[in-house]
């Protein structure tokens, strides 16, 4: 595959904008070029003088040379065709990634090339020799996330050459497009037939230790990503998210909460090409913290790697998945596991009847709900069979409940009248239309008999 610095000439005019430290080359029509220059964490946009006429039909021009770049060096695996569609194209050229567009799909041509900013192998990070161990155990899921342009490419890259020459593990890619910059033996399929999931059955077919999943972006993909991980292959993803836990919580809900910790053990996230955090899911049967010893069920524990400290929680919690901070409080005071129960109480408490209430903690394991007077029978259910679905669904939480007339000063009232019987209200509108149906047919008749 493509070498890293290593593509065909292309014509000059893009020579010359491919300057030293140049990541990325912008040209639209009509407009002048722009470059993303610097080091990775650490790129600046650029507007370029140029005496070149960028007009739509020099864009065409430009487009169809490249098309024919890529026929010329057929005999390279590292030139081709990646993405042929109406209104778009995307090329490989050696180490180049370019991506052309034009109308309908665009409001007018444009061209972006796009090139590694540099390559780095597994040493050069300096990581914890326990994370590199981590790393070769093909038994293993694992994410690189981070926001576009912090490195994670490069990282992904420098692991997979790393299980290939030091490991000597059997690795191979999926991804769309393929612009990997990896050695040779190393085998990057695309999807076929358009499709990732028809590639993963063909690689369960040549028997890899590791895939390298690049760009794991939509729902189906998380799909795929368990799929390859659950028949026993290694398995590391690229994916974009803003932290490591935002790259867990991407996955949640394409998985099911018991399956979590055996597809993904192990998030890395980067920026500005600098491992930043990495965490690692574990699978236990607990109480999560805060609810009583009785209430055991199955909690994912988010870790700090290698520190060992837990930072948050992820269990089911009545129909949703919570994901609750172990630590801290939020500015009410209230910590996160209570504020999680006041919400999906009051939540709830609206699904039933239709109406606000306001909730307040008496302790770790108690609460007080403040309703409408009219409301609290309907609340309380018969024999107190409500409150205790309540207490169930919200981990044992002993509940009382009083009327809003009983509520203590700190409380705030919803803002509006939804504390009232939602059918009074319907039934007090509908008698205020007839009253004023009949008041405007009664000074009607008055008018006219006048």
């Amino acid at each position: 595959m493509a070498k890293f610095g290593d593509h065909p000439a292309l014509p000059q005019p893009l020579e010359d904008l491919l300057m030293e430290q140049v990541h990325t080359v912008f040209l639209k029509a009509d407009c002048p070029p722009r470059i993303k220059q610097g080091s990775i964490g650490d790129l600046k946009l650029i507007e370029v003088d140029s005496e070149q006429n960028w007009d739509t039909l020099r864009m065409e021009a430009l487009q169809q040379e490249l098309v024919e770049l890529v026929e010329e060096n057929r005999h390279r695996s590292d030139c081709f065709l990646e993405i042929d569609r109406k209104g778009c194209q995307v090329l490989q050229l050696g180490d180049l990634r370019v991506s052309c567009a034009w109308p309908p799909f665009a409001d007018a041509r444009e061209i972006t090339i796009v090139r590694p900013v540099a390559k780095l192998s597994l040493r050069d990070y300096e990581l914890d020799e326990r994370l590199i161990a981590r790393l070769a155990d093909h038994h293993r899921g694992v994410f690189i996330c981070g926001r576009p342009g912090s490195g994670k490419t490069t990282l992904a890259q420098a692991i997979a050459e790393y299980l290939d020459t030091e490991i000597g593990a059997m690795v191979k890619t999926m991804e769309a497009p393929r612009d990997l910059q990896l050695a040779d033996r190393i085998t990057q399929y695309a999807p076929l037939e358009g499709d990732l999931e028809k590639t993963a059955e063909i690689i369960f077919l040549v028997r890899p230790d590791f895939v390298i999943f690049d760009e794991v972006r939509r729902a189906r993909d998380f799909e795929i990503f368990a799929d390859v991980r659950l028949a026993g292959v290694g398995l590391l993803g690229v994916t974009h998210a803003n932290s490591a836990l935002e790259a867990i919580q991407r996955l949640i809900g394409k998985v099911e909460l018991g399956l979590v910790s055996q597809v993904l053990d192990t998030i890395i996230h980067v920026e500005a090409g600098q491992i930043q955090q990495v965490l690692e899911l574990r699978m236990t049967v607990k109480p999560p913290t805060g609810m009583q010893e009785e209430l055991a069920r199955p909690v994912i524990e988010v870790v700090e790697f290698p520190s060992g400290k837990i930072t948050h929680e992820m269990f089911a919690f009545g129909s949703e998945i919570a994901v609750v901070p172990v630590e801290g409080r939020a500015s009410s005071g209230v910590s996160p596991l209570k504020a999680l129960a006041r919400d999906q109480l009051i939540h709830m408490i609206q699904q039933w009847v239709g109406v606000q209430c306001q909730v307040q903690f008496k302790g770790e394991t108690s609460a007080t709900i403040y309703a409408p007077q009219n409301m609290i029978p309907t609340l309380i259910g018969k024999g107190g069979e409500n409150v205790r679905q309540l207490q169930d669904e919200l981990g044992g939480m002993q509940l009382s409940i009083e009327s809003f007339e009983d509520m203590p000063d700190g409380l705030v009232a919803p803002r509006r009248g939804h504390w009232q019987d939602v059918s009074d209200q319907r039934s007090k509108d509908g008698r205020a239309w007839e009253r004023q149906k009949r008041g405007a047919k009664s000074r009607k008749g008055k008018k006219n008999r006048k």
